[in-house]
C-alpha cells in the first residue's frame, strides 16, 4: 500500500513537472514583441491573469530587453488588478530599482501606493497599511512631484493622513469613557500635533478642553477652548467646550505658553 502511494505521487509530480515543462516549451520560441503584444490584448480585454501569464514569460525569455522592461510596469499593474497586491508592490519596487530615473518609475510607485491605499482598514484596526500607504504616496510626490500622479497623490495622503487622525481619537475616545484622562489626552495630543489639518481637529480640541477639565486643570481646558474658538468660532465642539466651562464658572483663556497654543504658532487651520 504504502509503495502504491508513492508510485501514485511520483507520478502526479512528474506530470505537474512535465505540465509546467510543457507551458515554458510552449513560450520559448515566441518572440518578445509577440509575447508583449499578446498580453496586451488579454489586458485590454480585462483577462489580466492569462496576461499575466505571458508577462512573466517575457521577463523571463527576453530579460533586460525593452519589452522586458515595460512587461515589468505591466505586470505589477495586472497584479494590482486582480487583487495581488504584494505581488503588485514586489513588482512596481523591483522596476523602480532597475529604472529609477525612467518616465514610468512614477507610475511604479503609484502602483505601490495604491496596493497599499486598497488595503487600508476601517478606522477600529491596526492602521499598518494606512502607514505604508501614506509613505508611498508621499514618495510619489516629493520625488515626482510633477508627474501626471502627483495629484491624485496628494488627495489620497489627506485621506491617510484623516485615516491615522481617527485612529488617534477612536483611542482617545476609548480611554476617556474609562476615565483614564492622561491616556486620552496623549492620543488628542498626537491629533493637535501632527494632524492639523484633518477633520478630526476640532473634535481633538474639545476632547481636550473635556479631559482637562474632568483632571481639575482648568487653565489648560479653558486654553484648549479658546484655541478651539479662534480657530472654528462657529464649529458645534466650540458651543459644547464653551458650555462645558461656563457651567463651571470659567470662560475660554488662552494661555500663551500651553503646548496648545504653542502647536498653532504660525499655522492657519482655517
Amino acid at each position: 500500500m504504502k509503495r502504491s502511494l508513492i508510485a501514485l505521487l511520483a507520478v502526479l509530480f512528474l506530470a505537474a513537472c512535465s505540465s509546467d515543462d510543457a507551458d515554458q516549451l510552449a513560450f520559448q520560441d515566441v518572440p518578445a514583441d509577440q509575447l508583449y503584444n499578446e498580453a496586451l490584448v488579454l489586458m485590454n480585454d480585462g483577462s489580466y491573469r492569462e496576461a499575466i501569464v505571458k508577462l512573466r514569460e517575457l521577463d523571463r525569455l527576453h530579460p533586460y530587453t525593452e519589452y522586458a522592461r515595460r512587461a515589468m510596469v505591466m505586470l505589477a499593474f495586472s497584479n494590482y488588478s486582480t487583487g495581488r497586491y504584494d505581488e503588485a508592490i514586489n513588482s512596481a519596487r523591483r522596476y523602480l530599482a532597475l529604472y529609477p530615473g525612467h518616465k514610468d518609475a512614477a507610475y511604479a510607485q503609484y502602483i505601490i501606493g495604491n496596493s497599499y491605499f486598497r488595503q487600508i482598514p476601517d478606522v477600529t484596526r491596526d492602521q499598518e497599511m494606512t502607514q505604508k500607504a501614506l509613505a508611498a504616496m508621499d514618495e510619489l510626490v516629493r520625488n515626482y512631484p510633477d508627474s501626471e500622479y502627483a495629484t491624485d497623490a496628494r488627495r489620497k495622503i489627506q485621506v491617510t493622513r484623516d485615516q491615522l487622525a481617527g485612529k488617534e481619537m477612536d483611542v482617545g475616545r476609548y480611554y476617556l469613557q474609562r476615565d483614564d484622562y492622561l491616556a486620552a489626552i496623549n492620543r488628542f495630543r498626537t491629533v493637535v500635533e501632527q494632524y492639523q489639518d484633518t477633520r478630526h481637529i476640532e473634535e481633538a480640541l474639545f476632547r481636550l478642553t473635556e479631559a482637562y477639565y474632568a483632571l481639575g486643570i482648568v487653565p489648560e481646558a479653558q486654553t484648549a477652548a479658546a484655541v478651539l474658538g479662534h480657530n472654528f468660532p462657529d464649529s458645534q465642539w466650540y458651543k459644547d467646550a464653551y458650555s462645558l466651562l461656563k457651567e463651571g464658572g470659567y470662560e475660554p483663556s488662552e494661555n500663551r505658553k500651553s503646548w496648545i497654543s504653542r502647536a498653532f504658532d504660525g499655522i492657519n487651520v482655517l
